[in-house]
């Protein structure tokens, strides 16, 4: 488990961006890492290699763990693999997301299901998985990679800033759970990225295509969104997706009792800090109202 420096690391959705990035940073800066996939035997094998080789001169250590975030069974096995290597997981970084781009009429339901599946349910599955090793150590930091855009919401991204939110109420809810047992919470609210991720790259398209065709009047508007979303950027250079690693790297080393319920790693100047100040304010009105503020802290 940890050191007093290091710490046990699963990371989600590690084959691809942030992910990779993370995992790769954590094991620079001494953590222990599980880098965690889909098929990293397989279809992904390449990515496997890919983070062995960039984390094989680190200080800390990285070892890849298959881990699909649909699968319950899958998410067991790959925290039982962790602890019996490492005695125990310090934090969890709930990285795991896909991009939907489009008019949100022309997603089906059944579209609009999966990314909730993938983008907020899934990171359920993993703390069904990991909770009861971090109540039992009395210890833990879940760390959520949120999104900027459930804040601010820009067009033609409903299906998967809706699952993003509801990503965020599961961080928010399950912080008043667990703080009892000394687990902590963090989100980490990236800003817009357009380069140095597969987000847009892998990004899914609704189904309903004469659904799309329908929407003339505002058709040049989503062709224009990749040029649109550019202009964004802070004096017209595209973010590095690096600052967000650096910032979970950052958040995991802050002393326990330290680290921030919410950080921004924002190169857009997307501005979701505008709203996340009054956000916490109404957090702890509400605790005190409930008069259930001993669920901010151990009890």
């Amino acid at each position: 488990m940890s050191t007093a420096s290091s710490h046990t690391v699963l990371v989600t959705g590690a084959g691809t961006g942030m992910g990779a990035l993370s995992s790769v940073s954590l094991a620079q800066a001494g953590h222990r890492v599980f880098a965690s996939m889909r098929d990293p035997q397989g279809r992904n094998a390449e990515k496997a290699q890919a983070l062995l080789a960039q984390a094989k001169d680190a200080p800390g250590e990285l070892s890849v763990v298959e881990l699909d975030v649909l699968s319950e069974e899958s998410a067991a096995a790959a925290v039982e693999k962790a602890v019996q290597q490492a005695g125990g997981i310090d934090v969890v970084v709930h990285n795991a997301a896909h991009l939907l781009v489009g008019v949100t009429e022309a997603f089906s339901p059944e579209e609009v299901i999966r990314s909730f599946d993938v983008n907020a349910v899934g990171a359920l599955r993993v703390n069904r998985a990991v909770l009861p090793v971090m109540r039992r150590q009395e210890s833990g930091l879940l760390l959520w990679i949120g999104s900027g855009t459930t804040r601010a919401i820009p067009p033609f991204l409903a299906a998967y800033t809706a699952a993003k939110a509801a990503f965020d109420a599961f961080a928010e809810s399950t912080a008043w759970e667990v703080t009892a047992y000394g687990i902590e919470t963090t989100i980490v609210m990236p800003g817009v990225f357009t380069h140095g991720t597969a987000h847009f790259a892998n990004a899914a398209f609704p189904a309903d295509t004469e659904r799309t065709a329908a929407y003339d009047k505002i058709a040049p508007f989503l062709a224009s969104m990749g040029e649109d979303t550019e202009r964004m950027m802070v004096n017209g250079v595209s973010a590095d997706p690096q600052i967000v690693a650096d910032e979970v790297v950052r958040v995991v080393g802050l002393p326990v009792g330290q680290r921030p319920r919410r950080a921004v790693a924002d190169g857009s100047d997307y501005g979701a800090e505008i709203i996340n100040g009054a956000a916490e304010e109404l957090r702890l009105r509400l605790a005190r109202r409930m008069g259930v503020t001993r669920l901010l802290g151990r009890i």
